[in-house]
């Protein structure tokens, strides 16, 4: 063989050896995902699907809602096609008001019962919250409330009254225990149930980063349950609604309840309406301010 053959072969061989060999697509690390709209090879655009159904503000809606029933309402009874008899005019009922306004009696009949919903509605929250608590962290305690909180429970609150006037007298003390007892057993519910449906994981994780016992309850426990707990104090609050008017018509002389059961008394229709209506306007506002609490406690959630 010839050595410039030889040298050729020689060269070639270190070349092969020397040069880079065709680079495999290994694993490419994906970069940061927009979690905008996406647009595919296409052109088609893929919408963003990670929302987690959160729900979105349209209050206006509300009062959409309500407009369009006070119109059908007043088309209704302005035709005759609703008798006046069972439903009076929207027209004739919000005259009543501005009038029960301008004479004073609004604030009359109004300021007693929002203190008798108040006090009774605190007092029962609280012994209520701080049970329910109880309940779900202590299983003594548990063991020992759960059965007769059962028993409690399902006892109508407003066939209670009579009693309650026995113990307490026909004044304010009977209206206050009536609301507070009426508040006290949803909570109770509510809140050892919220309790129970804290995530597990969280506190064996706190535990893990020894947490105190304190830290883990103010940290992790209550802040898991108070959704569960704003849940309940809406249905609380709407049954305290409920047990006020029932208190204000025994035995009271100025309060809504007391100013309905008047109203009925005479068949005054507008008037039965009027209070009516300032109850559900109370529920309104009760629930806002229950809806204010929640996004400004519950920030955290996504």
């Amino acid at each position: 063989m010839p050595k410039s053959l030889d040298k050729e072969i020689l060269r070639n061989a270190q070349e092969k050896l020397t040069s880079p060999g065709p680079v495999s697509p290994g694993p490419v690390s994906p970069g940061p995902v927009s979690p905008g709209p996406v647009s595919s090879e296409q052109g088609i655009t893929i919408p963003f699907r990670g929302g987690g159904f959160a729900p979105v503000s349209r209050p206006w809606m509300g009062f959409l809602v309500f407009f369009v029933l006070i119109v059908l309402l007043e088309i209704g009874t302005q035709t005759g096609f609703i008798s006046n008899l069972t439903i009076p005019k929207p027209s004739d009922v919000f005259k009543n008001f501005v009038e029960l306004y301008t004479s004073g009696l609004l604030w009359t009949h109004l300021v007693p019962s929002l203190l008798r919903f108040v006090i009774g509605s605190i007092i029962g929250v609280t012994i209520g919250v701080s049970l329910g608590i109880a309940i779900g962290l202590f299983s003594y305690v548990r063991a020992g409330l759960v059965p007769f909180i059962a028993a409690l429970f399902p006892v109508p609150k407003i066939a209670l009254l009579p009693l309650f006037v026995i113990w307490f007298g026909i004044d304010e003390t009977s209206k206050y225990a009536l609301i507070a007892f009426g508040t006290f057993t949803p909570m109770v519910v509510a809140t050892y149930g919220a309790v129970d449906n804290v995530d597990r994981t969280l506190i064996r994780m706190g535990q893990s980063f020894n947490l105190s016992w304190f830290s883990i309850v103010r940290k992790i426990v209550l802040p898991g349950a108070m959704a569960g707990i704003l849940s309940g104090l809406r249905i609380a609050l709407a049954i305290a609604i409920i047990l006020l008017v029932a208190a204000e018509m025994l035995g009271a002389e100025y309060g809504i309840g007391a100013y309905i059961l008047e109203a009925g008394s005479l068949y005054d229709l507008e008037r039965l309406f009027t209070g009516v209506a300032i109850l559900s306007i109370l529920g309104v506002v009760v629930n806002t301010a229950i809806g204010f609490v929640e996004r400004r406690l519950l920030r955290w959630r996504v």
